[in-house]
């Protein structure tokens, strides 16, 4: 059978949701893993990781139960939101490659790290 219409884009959102999860798993089980073990010891890092898979997860789950069961506003807020991510990680992107080495190195002078 062809796989074609919005079967195929619900199996294909779903299988991507179902990675998203992993991630966001991934993410908390590396974060408390690296807090055990005393690799990282700032827990604003611990913390801001662990809130980033949080929120991922939950992304993902609403994203999941909107494919599976049509739900068309929850797949319209799951897409608003993913657009909204998308921007902020760009925009983050865009700052991190617009610093040079003596701006990297005068903000670690004043951050106390």
């Amino acid at each position: 059978m062809v796989c074609g219409g919005f079967a195929c884009s619900k199996n294909a959102l779903c299988a991507l949701n179902v990675v998203y999860m992993l991630v966001s798993l991934l993410l908390i089980g590396v974060a408390a893993w690296g807090k055990g073990l005393g690799l990282v010891s700032s827990i604003h890092i611990i913390g801001g990781v662990i809130a980033v898979g949080v929120f991922l997860l939950l992304i993902a789950v609403a994203g999941l139960v909107g494919a599976v069961n049509h739900h068309q506003v929850l797949l319209f807020f799951y897409m608003i939101i993913l657009g909204l991510v998308f921007i902020f990680q760009f925009v983050i992107s865009c700052s991190c490659l617009a610093i040079n080495r003596s701006k990297q190195m005068s903000s670690m002078l004043l951050g106390g790290s």
